[in-house]
Formats: C-alpha cells, structure tokens, sequence
C-alpha cells in the first residue's frame, strides 16, 4: 500500500500545519466557489447571548457537509480581513456597533492543496444595538469613546496594595478604604519596577498616562506623549450597581499599569487564582476603581488578605458629567468656591480650572438668595423669576432639554441644550449652548443671554466641570470686540444636587 503525505494549507492564515501522514491513495480535490455556496454545505444557526435561537442572533455555529476545514471572515471598519473562525465547525460571533446595517455579510473560504482558493458570501440578519447599556456609557462615554487617566485625588496614591473586602466598594473608590500602600507620583513608579514582567517602565507608570475604552469592546494605552503603549480588547460582565462590593467584572490585559502587586508583572489574565477579570468596585461617569485579590497556598485571599488596587479619573464625557447616563442630573447653585454663585470677573486669568476651584479672577458676586433681589436690573424684565434664590435647580436631560425650577418645584422655564466639547485647551473645556440655565443673564448688559449677544460665541464657556462641580464663563466685550484678559465676564457656579 502507498503512503500518501498531504497538507492542510493555509498559507493566507499564516498558520504552520504539520503534515498528516495517512494510509491509502490520496488524490487531491479542489473546492471551487459554487461549491461553497450551495445549500447545505455550510449549515449555521444564530443564538442570542445566553444562547437562545434568535432569528437576529449575534452569535453563530456552523458545520461543513461534507466534513471540510473552513476560514470563516469579514471585514473591520479600517478595511482589513477580521477572522471570525477556522475549522470544520465551529462557532463565531458578530456585534457590530451601535448604528449599523443589521444586514451582515461575512465570507467562507477553503484553501485548496494547490494553495487555490474557493469562497463563498454569506448575508446574516443580527441585531444591532440603538442605544448603550449603562455601564457601556459609564466605561465609553454615549459618545463612544472615553478618556481614562490616573486619580491621585482619592488617598493620593493610583495603585498599591490593600486588604480585600475591607467594607463596600464604594469606600474603597471614594475613600480608599482598606489601602496600605501606594504609588503617589510618576517618579514613584519607577521604584516598583520588580512588580513588572520585564523589569521596566513602558510609560503607563506615568501620572500623565491615559487609556481609552471605546464602544466596540476596545481599549489603547497611551504615555504621556500620546505614544501607544499597548492596546486590546476588553470585556464588561456581571454589571450590578446594586452590589455591596464590586458593580461588575473588567476583562482585559489593556489598562495602565495592569500589574498584580508582588507577583512579577502577572496579569489577572494570568492568574492561577480568581475570576481572571479586575473586580469594578467603584464605577461613575469620571470615577473607576478596580481591585484584584492576592492569594495565599493558591486560593483567594479572604478580607484583608492583600489585593491589589487601581484608581482611575474622567473628565472627557462633557454629556455624561453634565446630564449624567441614565434620567437626567440635577445643578443647583454653588456657594462653596468663594461664597458667590453669579457675578463679574476679569475675564482669562489663567487656566479654567483655577476659576472653578478657587474663583480666580472674580471681582464681585452675589452671596445670598436676598442679594439676587438686589441685582433685577440685569435681567430683561427687572424681576426676580425664582432662580434668583440659592435653593432654585435646574435639570439636564439625557434627551437635550433642560428644565429650571424654582426651589419650591415650580417650572420656570424650559428649551433644549447642546454641549460642544473642546480638547486641548486649557481655559475651557467645552462650550454650552442654552437660554435654559438658572439666572442666564450676562452682567451688565441689561439682561441679554449669550445666544442674544452680537459678540463672542453665544454659548457659555465652560471652563470647569467635574461629576460635582460646573463653572461657566461669558466674556464681556468693549467697542463690540471680545473682552480679551482680565476685561469684564460674567461666572455661574453651580454643583449636582
């Protein structure tokens, strides 16, 4: 009998095959494109996530009749080949972004034994998510993408050690409870280099550092130069805001720092102990803290056994700080920065930041819902409306629309908002276009809003905005021209109520 040597190729995959060595007469075949495509040759079904038949399932199993070792592909958004599976059968899933056509077409290809290739087109109906899930907005902003830097603002320190469930997590992410020890500057980082798997700092121990989530299940690492660290995929599970300890579970190797504390640069991916993912305990739209538990013999480390923590901010979902993920957020005044809520200052005196954290630059403003009274000569009909008072709020829609009430719940008035962000500037943050927003009034100018004023961008400057603290700014002009530094503006500060 005649031995016969045949190879699998797949030369386009880039795989080795090892050679399968088989008794009998071996006579190559070739699989041509109309092959491919006739019925029942390739036989796939379409499940939902918890594997239920949904006729718009995302996620697939197939098999090959006769029995034949198929690449099963499609397209990215950049144009390249994405390979979905490999194999006689197998299993593969598609969820393309929020917004897409649900009708898609991925490819079945058979690479012959003479290197030819054969494929066939294939159309799926699946579903397509309209609107995100909740964590989705928190992680990825509704935008789609989110910036996540380093948050030394907690205990001062971003990673370390702690004991394991010493309490709630929200303790841990807004107090830092349970914490031992921790990194509190960049240059600290570079003392904790045995924690990392090949003895270095690749930039992510670096307070300036920043990652990104996006949508689509992505995340990028970045140094502080917008360099690229390292990226990946990631994968939010078992989101639970009601939990005591953790809101969900974190999967990925793509965050700064990604380090279990003293186990030589070991990932949770790589850990022999615990769920393999970063326990989310701490989760808002600009808070995230994550956790993992050390172990002792192999098992888990139980409470105040050592864990390991990270501590994350966001301040670049404007939408999301503004107006918050789920029904809407609630702004009232805020007499916390320099006892004045609304008033005049003199325009650019340095970063934005310093006005909405310590008033910088203001000259004068109104302290006490009684001063409001004294000041109707801004306003266009010389009357206080009822947002004059320090208990008055306002509320922003997730739908853009607004609403100002009195502080005893009585409408005052109502319209529509739209937030601009801006990046890269250190004055202001973004820009808000609204005549809705509690005393709207520019100083001085007779009760004219920014939508109604001849100079400027007729949206209000925001120059601060956390998840707590919002401050505006409107410049006021000279001559018709845009009062430049230290000319008269006008300030709002307002906190979520």
């Amino acid at each position: 009998m005649k031995k016969a040597l045949y190879i699998i190729a797949a030369a386009s995959l880039m795989v080795a095959c090892d050679p399968v060595e088989e008794g009998g007469t071996f006579t190559p075949t070739a699989v041509v494109d109309s092959q491919l495509s006739q019925p029942g040759f390739f036989n796939f079904t379409q499940t939902d996530v918890n594997g239920n038949p949904a006729a718009d399932g995302n996620y697939f199993s197939y098999t090959t009749n006769p029995a034949t070792i198929v690449r099963v592909y499609n397209y990215k958004a950049d144009g390249s080949e994405n390979q979905l599976a490999l194999g006689a059968t197998g299993s593969f899933s598609i969820v393309p972004g929020r917004g897409s056509d649900p009708n898609q077409k991925f490819f079945v290809q058979v690479v012959n034994s003479d290197l030819s290739k054969a494929q066939a087109e294939y159309t799926a109906n699946v579903f397509v998510k309209q609107e995100l899930e909740p964590y989705e907005k928190l992680m990825a902003s509704n935008s789609g993408k989110k910036v996540w830097k380093w948050d030394p603002s907690i205990t001062g320190a971003v990673w370390g050690n702690m004991g394991y469930l010493p309490g709630d997590g929200a303790s841990v992410g807004t107090t830092g409870n349970g914490q031992w020890w921790g990194v509190t500057t960049s240059e600290e980082f570079d003392g904790q280099l045995q924690h990392t798997p090949n003895n270095a700092n690749e930039g992510d121990g670096n307070l300036d550092a920043y990652m990104v989530f996006d949508e689509d299940g992505g995340s990028i690492c970045y140094d502080a130069n917008g360099n690229v660290i390292r990226s990946g995929s990631y994968e939010f599970s078992n989101y639970d805001p009601n939990s005591s300890w953790k809101v969900g579970d974190l999967k990925t190797d793509a965050i700064l720092w990604p380090y279990i504390i003293n186990n030589n640069g070991m990932l949770p991916s790589q850990a022999t102990w615990g769920t393999g993912a970063y326990e989310v305990v701490y989760l808002t739209v600009d808070k995230m803290t994550l956790v993992y538990p050390g172990q002792t013999d192999g098992a888990v480390n139980g409470a105040w056994g050592e864990a390991t923590f990270w501590h994350f901010t966001s301040n670049s979902d404007l939408e999301g700080l503004l107006a918050g993920v789920n029904e809407g957020k609630d702004w009232t005044w805020d007499p916390s920065v320099t006892g004045a809520v609304w008033g005049n200052m003199g325009y650019l005196p340095g970063d934005g930041a310093s006005v909405g954290t310590t008033g910088n630059g203001q000259w004068w403003g109104v302290t006490t819902s009684e001063e409001f009274d004294g000041q109707l000569q801004h306003t266009p009909n010389n009357a206080n409306e009822g947002d004059g008072n320090l208990d008055a709020w306002m509320t922003f829609g997730t739908n853009g629309e607004i609403t100002s009430y009195k502080a005893d719940g009585t409408v005052i008035r109502k319209g529509e908002y739209e937030i601009t962000p801006i990046e890269g500037d250190s004055w202001k943050v973004g820009e808000l276009k609204t005549d809705a927003i509690l005393w709207p009034y520019i100083i001085n100018n007779n009760g004219m809003l920014p939508s109604q004023a001849t100079w400027g961008s007729g949206a209000y400057e925001i120059v601060y905005l956390t998840g707590d603290k919002m401050t505006l700014v409107y410049p006021g002009q000279t001559d018709g021209a845009v009062n430049g530094a230290w000319g008269e503006a006008t300030f709002w500060h307002f906190k979520a109520k």
